[in-house]
């Protein structure tokens, strides 16, 4: 057997990881600006965190939601005051595309309507659900496509406006920034009229975190910066540093009915742990505070760079073009001549998804790194 030729690989193979960097098997080091895609939130192998899985894969790594489990309860009280949603309640997964389409199927329950309002560019997961959300027509097959989704372009009320004065949607679902599309962020006016807009129409408001969420913005999810407060809410990504694991967060108005969601492994003893300790150091490190001020220093820094233009983003999640660059091209010179791995989207973003741990130092590392490159 052989593995399903899906992926374009670079050819490099990190074999171990510790905070901001990874290195091979000859002990090539690495500066992660990518994080796996968002995933590594609290750097590579944080003794914390090792120790927690370890510590809890010794004593039960898993069974099934058909029991009590107190490490949910931990976690979604912790979860709950460090990212403002106390009063909400909480659903566990396994990945960033089940929890979209639980939170699409959980609307859709709650309002007895079918069809969901998503933004151009968007990209909610490759699952059947998540992936008909997503503008992106080469990675939906045919058995995906829907007449239920329908796309606008983002920052545009008056479009929403229009769809949704038909009353024939269950939920709105937006990125806190879309991501994978090259960092584009929706205005904050335009999030607190969208919230306005889905409350008149009696249409569910979804906020797609999963990458943007978790600290990496400077607030613990990006849509804070606008003050509102969406019925559902989808995490992921850095949850749990690498462990697979997601999270819904649903307000306390839209009633549970046993059996309406489910799942195997999500809520797990071991994703939970892993999700703990994640919280662990966030709070004892001071994470979404570092997340802010290293984002803050990185794109002034960019911006006196004369090449490089539409620079995008927050925090550290950094989108940014360089004139007369390809991106993949960029992106290969910084990985293979200084070895720092970052992320693209089309043809010319790069994409900056680093640990929230990443110091100012680091950052000014891939700066001189970046000026020689495109010197």
């Amino acid at each position: 057997m052989k593995l399903f030729d899906v992926y374009s690989l670079f050819d490099i193979e990190p074999v171990r990881g510790n905070g901001s960097y990874v290195y091979t098997a000859d002990e090539t080091e690495y500066l992660d600006l990518y994080g796996g895609h968002a995933v590594i939130s609290i750097g590579h192998s944080h003794p914390h965190y090792v120790k927690a899985i370890s510590d809890q894969v010794g004593k039960l790594a898993f069974y099934s939601n058909s029991v009590k489990n107190s490490l949910q309860d931990k976690l979604a009280d912790r979860l709950g005051k460090l990212s403002g949603y106390d009063d909400y309640d909480l659903f566990l997964c396994n990945s960033g595309a089940e929890a979209n389409e639980n939170a699409m199927k959980l609307a859709s329950f709650v309002t007895g309507r079918k069809k969901i309002l998503a933004f151009i560019k968007a990209f909610h997961g490759r699952t059947s659900g998540a992936v008909a959300a997503t503008d992106n027509p080469k990675i939906q097959a045919p058995f995906n496509r829907s007449d239920n989704i329908t796309f606008v372009p983002l920052n545009d009320i008056s479009e929403v406006r229009k769809e949704l004065e038909t009353k024939e949607y269950a939920a709105v679902i937006i990125e806190g920034i879309q991501g994978v599309s090259g960092i584009h962020l929706p205005s904050d006016e335009f999030l607190r009229d969208l919230e306005k807009e889905c409350k008149d129409s009696g249409t569910l408001l979804i906020l797609d975190e999963i990458q943007s969420g978790y600290g990496r913005t400077g607030k613990f999810f990006a849509h804070q910066y606008s003050g509102i407060k969406p019925d559902i809410i989808t995490a992921a990504k850095g949850i749990a540093n690498g462990f697979p694991f997601a999270a819904v967060l649903i307000s306390p108005n839209l009633e549970a009915k046993k059996g309406m969601l489910g799942t195997t492994f999500g809520g797990n003893h071991l994703g939970c742990a892993a999700a703990l300790a994640v919280i662990d150091v966030i709070e004892n490190e001071n994470l979404i505070e570092n997340a802010k001020e290293t984002g803050e220093y990185l794109i002034e820094e960019l911006k006196k760079i004369p090449q490089v233009e539409d620079i995008r983003g927050r925090g550290l999640m950094i989108g940014f073009e360089i004139k007369g660059w390809n991106g993949a091209e960029l992106r290969k010179k910084l990985l293979f001549d200084h070895h720092i791995f970052t992320g693209g989207a089309g043809e010319r973003t790069i994409r900056l998804l680093p640990a929230l741990t990443l110091s100012k130092s680091q950052a000014q590392h891939f700066i001189d790194s970046l000026k020689k490159v495109i010197a």
